[in-house]
């Protein structure tokens, strides 16, 4: 991308964002061991509040998109701020598996909406030049990983050093450095060229724009690409450290492990960006899941060793938010970029639902068979699906948005 001061602190705030927002979620699978052993909970209750969080951010990402897109996203970053602090704090308090989906489920889920790529893109569409909006994103949630990367050894540090209880406080004092952020990203916003907008209520507009993406058969594939995308991320994520646990692997692996994804996640998110300003996002999407499905089964069917987590969590790390600036270029292809925010939000709402799906159906599978056996092999089979769902997905104007611009 060019030299241009503007974007480069643009680029460099909206990276920030996403990733402390992204970066302290990743560490959670580490409280699950201490606060089920703490309160008595079955891994289930820990996995459904969990599991509930990412439903919750689904459900309200086209709604904090959309605010995004119509008026800046200032006040929308502040609120998510707010929301991302108090709901680690009060996860301390959370004794029960009601209290828990309450602070860790319905306040982190709102948080993250509001704190994370559809909210942020909804800023770098307007201020970056087409030719260079799928590096900017690529770029941007790059950063998400660098977040993972930081925060997973900083979070086991925190629960090994202090204890799960005040590691939530100072996680909640970290988050609470969202809220300075808003004000740049929202000066951006403004300084951005203006955009048409539908003229009515923002729900008539909402509604509008997803009649017109629905009617697109790419759109619906790619929810149920981001679908699986999801089931398999927030599965990994949380469950894993726990499976190795299990295995007689130790929490430093873990922790390595996690830290490797984020690691290896900054160069693979940010090429597959790279990638999609010169080849056809869908092929590239469809290789991500296929190579995602091999991976896992192969980690599934080899012998289980430090060494083979490490490989593991580097490839699959290579893969893990690649699909995020491809899926979102793929939409600006399709539908240009006035309801990105909120379309972006739709999109990722299946993602949630299959986050909800994985991360619970983990915790309940275990519960009942005592293996995590049977979800393995379930994120085999969705990725081979999704693979085959991403291959018709065309990048052309819609002829809707291609009225309306």
């Amino acid at each position: 991308m060019p030299a241009n001061r503007p974007l480069l602190f643009l680029l460099i705030f909206a990276s920030t964002v996403v990733a402390l927002s992204m970066g302290i979620r990743h560490g959670f699978g580490f409280f699950l061991p201490p606060m089920t052993q703490s309160f008595g909970w079955s891994r289930e209750t820990f996995a459904l509040a969990l599991g509930l969080q990412n439903l919750i951010w689904g459900i309200a990402q086209p709604f904090s998109g959309a605010l995004a897109d119509r008026h800046g996203p200032g006040r929308v970053l502040l609120v998510g701020g707010g929301l991302y602090a108090a709901g680690l704090a009060l996860m301390t308090i959370s004794s029960s598996g009601l209290l828990l989906a309450g602070s860790a489920g319905l306040l982190l889920g709102l948080a993250l909406s509001c704190t994370t790529y559809s909210v942020v893109f909804s800023v770098i569409v307007r201020a970056v030049s087409p030719e260079y909006r799928s590096r900017a994103m690529g770029l941007t949630a790059a950063a998400g990983s660098f977040g993972q990367f930081i925060m997973v050894p900083i979070e086991r540090g925190l629960i090994d050093g202090l204890g799960w209880m005040p590691a939530l406080f100072v996680l909640a004092g970290m988050a609470a450095l969202l809220l300075p952020l808003a004000a740049p990203l929202e000066k951006a916003y403004r300084q951005a060229p203006e955009l048409p907008m539908h003229r009515g209520g923002m729900l008539r507009g909402m509604a509008d724009a997803m009649a017109m993406a629905w009617e697109q058969r790419s759109f619906r594939l790619l929810m149920a690409g981001y679908f699986v995308c999801g089931f398999q991320v927030v599965f990994i994520g949380v469950h894993l450290p726990a499976y190795l646990r299990d295995h007689g692997l130790s929490g430093e692996v873990a922790s390595l492990a996690l830290a490797l994804i984020g690691l290896f996640n900054i160069a693979g998110t940010y090429t597959a960006g790279y990638l999609g300003s010169i080849r056809p996002k869908p092929m590239l999407l469809a290789g991500i899941y296929f190579l995602r499905s091999i991976i896992i089964a192969a980690f599934v069917l080899l012998p289980l060793s430090p060494l083979s987590v490490a490989l593991f969590a580097a490839a699959m790390g290579f893969l893990w938010l690649s699909t995020v600036p491809l899926t979102n270029g793929v939409l600006v292809s399709l539908f240009g970029v006035n309801h990105l925010g909120m379309l972006s939000g739709a999109v990722f709402f299946s993602h949630q639902v299959g986050s909800f799906m994985g991360v619970w159906l983990g915790g309940l599978l275990y519960d009942r068979t005592g293996s995590y056996d049977v979800v393995w092999w379930l994120a085999v089979l969705l990725g081979l699906l999704a693979t085959a769902a991403n291959l018709p997905v065309r990048e052309h104007l819609a002829p809707a948005a291609a009225a309306r611009t």
